[in-house]
């Protein structure tokens, strides 16, 4: 799940004033948007069509991270991620009085480094957007998109991203199929019936190289894409959530997350991904994810360590930080970063946690 942080900089980017509206729920959220087009169950995906734009919907987002080593076995992170947020429901306008506000945010992770950077640009001129056929996603010189015209959509990407203290450029490839999330891609938010449409692609293999203060690596390993959108994925009770992505050392794959409520217990659920790429739901009575180990980050007391357990898929983990330092100080700031596996089930993966 990969819910946009870009909602509070509406009014920054739209010309209004500094204040910012009333939160209802993490990010504003939970605001109501009955005039954006409602999520519901039983709908029919359609590719390469859902890569691209879903006008209609208030936000949405194409978001890659990655697990990387160099030869000599280090480890690194990295992320890249496009936002999308309407300021109305209409259709969209052509130049400057596009309604279309877009966000960007990159990062990269080592053991002992984490750097963050984000770009904004309004729709209609150029600066970012992202198109189906062939695939192509972008703001300013930040790409995720289809290396070879005519080639099997999301079969062979590019990846690029750039910052004075970091850069890197990746090739993704894969030939397995994208993963529904959810029921059939509807995956709920709340008991409510927040939901999104959400589907992924966690087969990726990247290579390429990565440059952090300057030193380049050579890096490679799995990578994995989240496409969601939605109209108002959260309700205003929901303060954030644990989201978890992670590629077990057997092939197989596991999405989790936990929507945190100012009262009552956490909405808590994922998908159990096969190596074949058959997904399988898992509810919360099937789920153990307790908080083990915390850091302080950013004057803030994070679970940086996590115990998983599926007891159905002989699962016992945990799961902890590349770097607990993986602080996204961004405009709207969150936690974001590279984990590794041990127990019954080795692995990598990434974690997010917002709303702390």
């Amino acid at each position: 799940m990969r819910i946009s942080v870009c909602v509070l900089l509406l009014a920054l980017l739209s010309g209004c004033d500094d204040s910012a509206p009333a939160q209802k729920g993490f990010a504003g959220l939970g605001d109501q948007a009955v005039a954006f087009t409602p999520v519901v169950p039983g709908r029919l995906f359609s590719f390469p069509a859902d890569h691209g734009l879903h006008e209609g919907f208030r936000i949405e987002w194409w978001y890659v991270t990655a697990n990387l080593k160099d030869a000599q076995g280090r480890d690194f992170g990295v992320q890249w991620t496009l936002f999308r947020s309407a300021l109305d429901a209409a259709p969209q306008a052509s130049g400057w009085r596009n309604q279309t506000i877009w966000l960007g945010h990159a990062a990269v992770t080592s053991a002992t480094v984490h750097h963050a950077a984000e770009r904004y640009a309004r729709g209609g001129v150029g600066q970012a957007g992202v198109q189906a056929v062939p695939f192509n996603a972008w703001i300013d010189d930040w790409q995720f998109g289809t290396r070879v015209a005519g080639a099997e959509p999301l079969a062979d990407m590019q990846l690029k991203a750039r910052d004075p203290r970091f850069s890197y450029a990746l090739r993704l490839t894969s030939s397995r199929p994208l993963v529904l999330q959810g029921d059939q891609g509807f995956s709920q938010k709340s008991e409510q019936g927040q939901a999104s449409y959400y589907y992924s692609q966690p087969f990726f293999q990247a290579s390429g190289e990565l440059e952090i203060d300057g030193r380049r690596y050579a890096v490679s390993g799995p990578a994995w894409l989240d496409r969601e959108w939605s109209s108002q994925p959260l309700t205003a009770n929901q303060t954030g959530w644990d989201w978890f992505s992670l590629h077990l050392d057997n092939g197989e794959h596991l999405m989790l997350y936990r929507m945190r409520h100012k009262d009552g217990a956490p909405y808590l659920t994922g998908t159990w991904i096969d190596a074949q790429g058959q997904a399988q739901t898992l509810r919360a009575g099937e789920i153990s994810l307790q908080p083990l180990d915390t850091a302080k980050v950013a004057g803030r007391s994070m679970p940086v360590g996590w115990a998983i357990k599926i007891p159905g898929k002989q699962l016992d983990i945990t799961v902890h930080a590349l770097n607990p330092n993986a602080w996204m100080n961004l405009r709207i700031p969150y936690w974001e970063g590279p984990v590794q596996l041990h127990g019954n089930q080795g692995g990598t993966g990434y974690l997010e946690m917002t709303g702390y």
